[in-house]
């Protein structure tokens, strides 16, 4: 898998699949109950972001879900039963051995990477969308005619549209994607030109966090979600693999830590949480960052 480029500087390629779903009747994808399928690995950190709101919209009933495994081969993420590796749900609904099978199941001249998460349209038999901040904000509201406990409910309120896309853009740039600029250079040059700001965007989440119980107006949104799920890997993984190891969030960040453990309190979010999926993934699947396979036993600031 490519993850640099010619000036070994990381950069994420861009998603490809961007529909929407829409109560618009003239819409190709409208919302059904379980017409709709979702797949994750509950290693990816985006992939999280998905599971949660699923999880938090009370969605379970309405989309169907499958967690490939933890360990990425050369092949992709692969499905597997929950006996041969507890928390992951095979793929019942196209049956696939790899995730690579359903992209090409979408477009037969697919050229790109394999990404989760994957939301996946049973009826029209394609992918709707795989990038995860799209697929969020699909769930935040999408569905609420099928489960009216959560209706109106959302992590993306207008009032706070903007500065929600304000804090989501230097969160991305600098944290959610700031540790893959530092794990995956490969010149101290590059590393160099990100580990500052990395640790820079951490401080001023620390400050935003030591006056305010979230990131924005005290109100659980997105952007809460979009950080959490990088931040529950930092020390675990991050810290360690990719070398971000200036501070930790546990010894260094005490209202982030006091914000993570707040979050991972929430009814419905430990349960999206497996440690050990999130500790395989990374540490057996990258083998040019730790050769012989050995997971740390440390899991983390959120339990």
């Amino acid at each position: 898998m490519t993850t640099t480029d010619k000036d070994e500087e990381f950069r994420r390629k861009p998603s490809e699949f961007r529909n929407t779903i829409s109560k618009d009747p003239d819409a190709i994808f409208t919302p059904e109950k379980d017409r709709y399928h979702l797949y994750i690995a509950r290693a990816c950190p985006f992939a999280h972001r998905a599971a949660i709101v699923r999880a938090l919209k009370g969605l379970e009933g309405i989309i169907g879900l499958s967690v490939v495994g933890p360990f990425m081969s050369e092949k992709g993420w692969r499905f597997v039963t929950s006996e041969e590796t507890p928390g992951c749900i095979p793929d019942t609904v196209n049956n696939a051995q790899y995730l690579s099978e359903l992209y090409f199941k979408a477009n037969p001249d697919y050229v790109g990477r394999y990404t989760v998460p994957v939301l996946w349209d049973k009826k029209l038999q394609t992918i709707v969308n795989n990038e995860s901040s799209e697929i969020i904000r699909i769930f935040n509201d999408a569905f609420d005619d099928f489960v009216p406990e959560t209706k109106g409910k959302t992590f993306y309120p207008k009032h706070l549209a903007n500065e929600i896309d304000k804090i989501n853009e230097w969160v991305y740039d600098k944290i959610n994607n700031g540790v893959y600029k530092c794990g995956f250079a490969t010149t101290q040059e590059a590393y160099t030109n990100h580990i500052g700001p990395l640790f820079k965007a951490l401080d001023d989440v620390e400050v935003i966090l030591s006056k305010n119980e979230f990131l924005v107006a005290n109100t659980f949104t997105e952007a809460d979600i979009r950080l959490w799920t990088t931040i529950i890997r930092f020390d675990p993984v991050y810290h360690t693999l990719f070398k971000t190891n200036l501070k930790t969030i546990q010894y260094n960040y005490p209202n982030i830590l006091r914000w993570t453990r707040q979050i991972y309190k929430f009814p419905k979010i430990a349960d999206t949480v497996d440690m050990n999926h999130i500790k395989t993934g990374y540490y057996k699947s990258m083998k040019t960052h730790n050769p012989h396979g050995i997971v740390p036993v440390y899991d983390g600031p959120g339990t």
